[in-house]
């Protein structure tokens, strides 16, 4: 089975970290592309590897992504 999940990206220092909030599963890269191959990997082992009742324990069935608009300053 494969499924969609969300997979938010963000710069950490010299490099970007990489998170899927729908299992909170986290992995890291050098680049953008590397941080997000490295959470597909880190996902696939999380899957093959976890019971049924740790995913879902962890799995979150709504996970938003949006912008929001605030005055700063």
């Amino acid at each position: 089975m494969r499924r969609q999940l969300t997979a938010i990206v963000e710069r950490e220092g010299n490099g970007y970290v990489a998170l899927c909030p729908e299992v909170d599963v986290a992995s890291q890269g050098d680049t953008v592309a590397e941080a997000r191959t490295n959470l597909q990997e880190a996902l696939a082992l999380f899957f093959e590897t976890a019971s049924a009742e740790e995913i879902a324990n962890r799995w979150r069935t709504e996970v938003y992504v949006t912008h929001i608009e605030v005055a700063v300053g």
